[in-house]
């Protein structure tokens, strides 16, 4: 059996992270072994969460509800959908994982790193990416890529300086784990950043 491959991807809000896995899902390499999934969701249970986080409706969230509330879902995505896939031998291509909360949560939101290590401990385990794609591009570029599109998620409405916290935090961790992150420029063009990500996913997927 293959061995699975888990592939994370990662950004603030514009940065260009949808569009990427958008081209993935239609690439060739990756319509028969590849699972796409995102966090927050997954299960019924994690997208039922996702709905609670992302709603507008509760812009007052205390930011420790926020950080439990997304390990919760993490929770559940893990034990029934990455890890049975991984097993299978299939390559897991999530948007967003753990990463994630250490950005939005540590970063934009100053909670304590130590609280998501032990939380790490608690519900991520072993299962972790072996490839994490962080694409970076200009905040305001980004925003303005939010603000175009419209529909805008409790997140997306943030700051400025949120979403500096947020993409200084990613920068570090990718500063710590280089041989995990590929750190790939949002402001290249779609086409651009799928040959850097495809040639780089399939180069492990061999290994």
């Amino acid at each position: 059996m293959t061995k699975g491959l888990f592939v994370s991807i990662e950004g603030i809000e514009g940065a260009g992270k949808s569009t990427l896995i958008e081209h993935l899902k239609k690439h060739a390499q990756f319509q028969s072994d590849t699972l796409f999934t995102r966090e927050p969701g997954g299960t019924p249970i994690a997208e039922a969460i996702r709905k609670i986080l992302v709603s507008r409706e509760h812009s007052d969230m205390e930011a420790m509800t926020e950080l439990l509330l997304v390990y919760a879902s993490r929770q559940e995505h893990i034990r029934k959908v990455i890890e049975p896939e991984l097993s299978a031998g299939k390559i897991v291509i999530s948007d967003r994982f753990y990463d994630a909360s250490y950005a939005y949560q540590a970063g934009g939101r100053h909670l304590d790193v130590d609280i998501l290590a032990k939380l790490d401990d608690w519900v991520v385990q072993k299962t972790t990416p072996r490839l994490t794609i962080l694409i970076k591009a200009p905040i305001q570029l980004c925003l303005d890529r939010v603000y175009s599109r419209g529909n805008q998620d409790r997140f997306d409405d943030e700051s400025s300086p949120f979403f500096m916290a947020v993409q200084s935090m990613y920068t570090q961790r990718a500063d710590r784990d280089p041989d995990r992150f590929l750190i790939v420029d949002g402001t290249q063009s779609p086409d651009e950043i799928l040959d850097i990500c495809v040639s780089k996913i399939l180069s492990l997927r061999k290994l």
